[in-house]
């Protein structure tokens, strides 16, 4: 059993979690790496939660009683109508990207306590090749990080959801020594680039998913695949529900008293439920 390294803040970070294949993935798999790891804290990103798309009340609740203890989003976190009103309640344990525009309902960061300590968890969204028309999240990176200068922080967690590999590795190493972790999603692809920047960030391009291991980015096969086949007949994409599922995680260490990386790894899983 890997022994956790004494005076150190440990982050599980789960990649997106899609469907009920995924929620089913992590109630499997996730108590089992607590025991082993013992993380300090277990964020996941649900904006795929709830069938693929959003996140609804009873989908955050079933995640959450997993063992997650914090969720970020992404581009598809509104995709259902009861995310406006978990966003609003500051007692959700959920953010949304913090780049969206003036006025969105909910928070796109919040300082989380984590026993005696404090953590910055911050969402942003990239723009390269994103419909969303949103904010630069570099700029708001800045601003962010500049409010709570003088907060206390024991470390600064970034879930920066984007679809290229170099804007999320511009952004990471713009970040680099003013983040503690900069940690990528939303192509649902694991990436194996795991490292501790020169400055103290841990930075990954992108941590993954948990969802349905023999499928396109979660989705069912015989449909994704239909996309490419034939301009007709492309159905909405459909996760599955049960069957062969893979976990996406990485764990980070981080030093409280300097809020830089110790240590980032991949923990990848699979399992069938």
């Amino acid at each position: 059993m890997p022994k956790k390294p004494k005076n150190t803040l440990t982050v599980l970070f789960l990649g997106d979690v899609v469907g009920k294949i995924g929620r089913r993935c992590v109630a499997k798999i996730l108590p089992e790496l607590k025991e082993e790891y013992k993380p300090d804290v277990v964020i996941a990103n649900v904006e795929n939660l709830a069938h693929g798309k959003g996140v609804t009340t009873e989908t955050l609740k079933e995640v959450l009683d997993t063992g997650v203890d914090f969720c970020t989003g992404g581009n598809h976190i509104f995709s259902k109508v009861e995310a406006v009103e978990l966003l609003g309640q500051k007692s959700t344990p959920l953010i949304r990207p913090a780049n969206y525009p003036a006025g969105t309902p909910g928070d796109g960061y919040r300082v989380i306590e984590v026993g005696t300590r404090k953590l910055l968890v911050v969402n942003l969204l990239g723009r390269v090749f994103m419909k969303e028309g949103v904010d630069d999240p570099f700029r708001v990176f800045d601003r962010i990080v500049a409010e709570h200068e003088n907060a206390g922080l024991s470390g600064v967690v970034v879930d920066f959801h984007a679809e290229v590999t170099s804007e999320k590795v511009c952004f990471g190493w713009y970040a680099d020594g003013r983040a503690s972790a900069v940690l990528g999603t939303h192509t649902h692809i694991p990436t194996a680039d795991p490292l501790v920047l020169r400055k103290g960030t841990a930075y990954i391009t992108d941590v993954g998913m948990c969802g349905g291991r023999d499928t396109s980015l979660g989705i069912n096969m015989d449909a994704a695949l239909q996309r490419f086949l034939s301009p007709v007949g492309k159905g909405d994409f459909e996760p599955p529900e049960e069957g062969r599922c893979r976990f996406n995680s990485v764990l980070v260490e981080i030093d409280p008293a300097t809020q830089r990386a110790a240590n980032i790894e991949r923990i990848d899983r699979e399992a069938v439920v």
